[in-house]
């Protein structure tokens, strides 16, 4: 699976998590069960507003490949930071509760203000540490 990123804007640009990074920093975290009614962005737009259908396609396939045993990661506001096919595939076959950690801090981002497109996605390409501040 290609490399993946949590965005969040911010006033310095956008921020983005590594979200292998997330997936370890949050491994000692505990789960617990969180109501799929309390994820606020299932009612935002959330991929972005004008997907095509072939996207929509996409998204459908990972949230039928998604695996529930995984927890869902919440930043520290309780917002998803990874794990958004996990709670669709929970809402598609009727359960109302996803497993989450949460972070009481959330961690540094790796990159602030780089271009989704300029980050790397392919295994063992990296930013230098001046590309990454940049």
């Amino acid at each position: 699976m290609r490399k993946q990123y949590h965005f969040r804007p911010s006033p310095a640009g956008l921020r983005a998590w590594d979200v292998d990074r997330l997936v370890s920093l949050s491994k000692d975290l505990v789960p617990e069960l969180v109501p799929t009614a309390d994820i606020r962005e299932l009612d935002e737009a959330y991929w972005g507003g004008s997907m095509t259908c072939r996207e929509v396609a996409g998204h459908a396939r990972l949230i039928q490949e998604a695996d529930p045993n995984f927890p869902v990661i919440l930043s520290s506001d309780g917002r998803i930071m990874d794990g958004m096919h996990r709670v669709l595939k929970a809402i598609l076959v009727g359960r109302i509760h996803v497993p989450a950690v949460r972070f009481s801090s959330d961690p540094m981002p790796d990159y602030v203000g780089v271009d989704p497109d300029a980050l790397p996605y392919e295994e063992g390409s990296r930013l230098t540490p001046n590309e990454r501040d940049a």
